[in-house]
């Protein structure tokens, strides 16, 4: 299960790093066409949430291989399970439902890294 565990950390940490790096690094008016939720939001909260993903997918990932402060990956992947919610919410405010299955699956994930890595499987 372990292993498991870090085949899931990695993928959430890729598809997080890229989502937060995107967010970051790009102005809203480029986002908008890939993200229509960002209309909704300022620069500032888009950037904010970009950087949250970014530094949730380092969370996943560093404390466990470095054996630093291994408490912050479960914190991590329960941060992302409580950004999903709030994504899905976002998102079926928008009418938006084609997108929730990225959302329930990604939460989904993160929900069985934080209870693998708080519980039985703990580093």
């Amino acid at each position: 299960m372990n292993i498991v565990l870090w085949v899931l950390q990695g993928l959430l940490a890729a598809v997080f790093l890229m989502a937060g790096v995107t967010k970051v690094s790009q102005p809203k008016d480029k986002l908008v066409k890939q993200m229509g939720w960002v209309e909704d939001y300022s620069d500032n909260a888009v950037k904010g949430i970009g950087a949250v993903e970014f530094l949730a997918a380092l969370g996943l990932i560093l404390p466990a291989a470095t054996g630093i402060a291994t408490v912050l990956t479960p914190l991590a992947a329960t941060g992302l399970v409580l950004t999903m919610i709030l994504a899905g919410i976002v998102h079926v405010r928008r009418g938006e439902q084609s997108k929730l299955p990225i959302n329930i699956v990604l939460l989904i994930l993160a929900a069985i890294v934080a209870w693998g890595r708080f519980g039985p499987y703990s580093l």
